[in-house]
């Protein structure tokens, strides 16, 4: 706008003469978009598309192998099971080698999470197709939280740096849950595509079994109820839950769940598989079929 006031103050040259200002103006075509540009924008619609689809269908299954989780024995593992257990999404730290390490071990949508906006371009050119800022899990331990305005200028910076890549932001769950839905939709404002709620940290489960799975689930399901109904934009309910609480965050209204503790803390492949897929089958996702003969992936 600042621009368009400055030319409405140009003043006319003394030399401007009537005869003048009587020609007809000649206008300049439009200048064509450059038939690159269009299909870069065209591919990156039908991506975003393709990675959206379980989420407007509200089934859709995120495994989590963690943001600082680099150990490429411990994330194969982790893709396989997701793969194999019949998961929609895979999420794991931003790093570019991941990346093409996941991509030869499933055909699922890449999510990479990061803090840093600086890091997710290699890693998109790398080919992850969806990007998360969150899974503070980690930075919590050591005493590290985030302000509503951090996570705003976190969001502003990525989408400078990739306007088009699908875009997931978790909300801290240290932040009351009325600042949760106001981030939430100031996020919505500034072009997130996904919003994942978080709790399990702050849940201290006092009742074994079911009770406590419950329990633990308490404070995303809390958040992705209030959420979900202040956006429009999917929610993804992520943090605490299993297979008990994961069609409790649907019905509460998330468009999908993120597991990561429930799958990344086994260490064997075969249980991690079966965790995933008894998600996955209480969420209505068609099962897969599994090899008998699985075995602890290395790399």
């Amino acid at each position: 706008m600042a621009a368009a006031g400055s030319l409405g103050l140009l003043q006319a040259p003394s030399s401007f003469t009537a005869a003048a200002a009587s020609r007809p103006v000649a206008r300049r075509a439009p200048r064509p978009r450059a038939l690159f540009a269009v299909r870069a924008s065209a591919a990156a619609d039908v991506t975003k598309d393709a990675v959206l689809k379980a989420f407007r269908e509200k089934r859709a299954l995120k495994i989590i192998s963690g943001l600082q989780n680099f150990d490429r024995s411990s994330v194969a593992s982790v893709v396989s099971a997701a793969d194999k257990g019949g998961a929609t999404h895979i999420d794991i730290a931003c790093d570019q080698d991941l990346v093409k390490l996941a991509l030869e071990l499933t055909s699922l949508p890449i999510c990479v999470s990061s803090v840093d906006p600086s890091a997710f371009h290699s890693a998109v050119e790398a080919g992850a197709r969806m990007i998360e800022i969150g899974n503070y899990d980690s930075f919590y331990d050591t005493g590290i939280e985030f302000s509503s305005e951090k996570i705003l200028k976190l969001t502003r910076e990525t989408r400078e740096i990739l306007p088009d890549i699908t875009l997931s932001v978790t909300v801290p769950h240290t932040l009351s849950l009325p600042d949760q839905v106001r981030l939430a939709e100031l996020l919505e404002e500034e072009g997130t595509d996904i919003i994942q709620t978080e709790g399990g940290k702050c849940s201290s489960p006092t009742k074994p079994g079911v009770l406590g799975l419950i329990e633990k689930a308490t404070p995303t399901l809390a958040a992705a109820y209030s959420i979900s109904r202040a956006v429009t934009i999917p929610v993804m309910c992520a943090s605490g839950l299993s297979s008990v609480t994961a069609p409790m965050a649907v019905t509460a209204g998330a468009a999908g769940v993120g597991v990561g503790s429930a799958v990344n803390k086994l260490h064997d492949i075969v249980a991690m598989v079966a965790e995933v897929k008894s998600i996955a089958e209480a969420l209505g996702l068609p099962s897969r079929n599994v090899s008998s003969n699985l075995r602890t992936v290395h790399y």
